[in-house]
């Protein structure tokens, strides 16, 4: 059921992601076999961390809620886990009869608010987004488009969007419309749209694509909104 984070041994694709980010080896050289001598060392080194590290994967396809809260707990009790991450809400299944798939969520993230509560370690649930963020003109996500239900808003002690302007704007298209603005190259927005015991705001990150990792960008400031 759980399987520690190893090369051959998980889903392939976030396995190789992970093994992208840690050794900062493009993840298409990996895939490919292109990799120099000195990524081929890194990459080693990176598994040997990895197979170390107390990162558990379950792929198990239409998860149940009772049958996610019974494998967390025995993690828990048996490997003294930290933090729980569930990607993504909408692919798990609620317990019982439910009436439509609005109230399916709102039973899944009530859960899930219980099982952080119960276990004293952070539950992070990963959400989709309805298309309303892609039709309007301004596409930074709001609180009014999580996916399906508001009690994701409701129950959620904090909820943080990703944005990112290269998402939707190739460099042409950002000169045209922002001559006097430089394109944001790897930039991504981390907003903080709710936070229960602190403030909200928005802090810029650097988004490594070829490696799916996020690194801090040198003096920057949160700002508060």
């Amino acid at each position: 059921l759980y399987r520690p984070v190893q090369p051959g041994n998980g889903p392939g694709c976030l396995v190789q992601r992970l093994l992208s980010s840690e050794a900062r080896v493009n993840s298409r050289r990996i895939r490919l076999g292109l990799n120099t001598e000195d990524e081929e060392r890194r990459i080693m080194e990176a598994q040997g961390k990895l197979s170390e590290a107390p990162i558990y994967i379950d792929d198990s396809p239409q998860l149940r809620v009772v049958e996610m809260r019974s494998k967390a707990r025995r993690l828990y009790y048996e490997r003294g886990i930290d933090l729980i991450i569930v990607d993504y809400l909408q692919l798990m299944q609620a317990d019982g009869r439910i009436q439509n798939r609005v109230q399916e969520i709102s039973d899944i993230t009530r859960a899930l608010k219980a099982l952080a509560r119960e276990l004293d370690v952070p539950v992070v649930a990963v959400s989709q987004l309805s298309r309303a963020v892609e039709w309007r003109a301004a596409h930074r996500p709001q609180l009014s488009d999580l996916r399906e239900s508001g009690s994701i808003e409701q129950d959620a002690d904090l909820v943080v969007f990703i944005y990112r302007d290269e998402a939707y704007y190739t460099e042409e298209e950002w000169q045209n419309q922002y001559p006097d603005k430089e394109y944001p190259r790897e930039v991504a927005d981390i907003i903080i749209a709710k936070h229960r015991n602190g403030p909200t705001g928005q802090v810029k990150l650097r988004f490594r694509y070829s490696l799916t990792r996020f690194e801090n960008i040198a003096k920057v400031e949160p700002t508060l909104l």
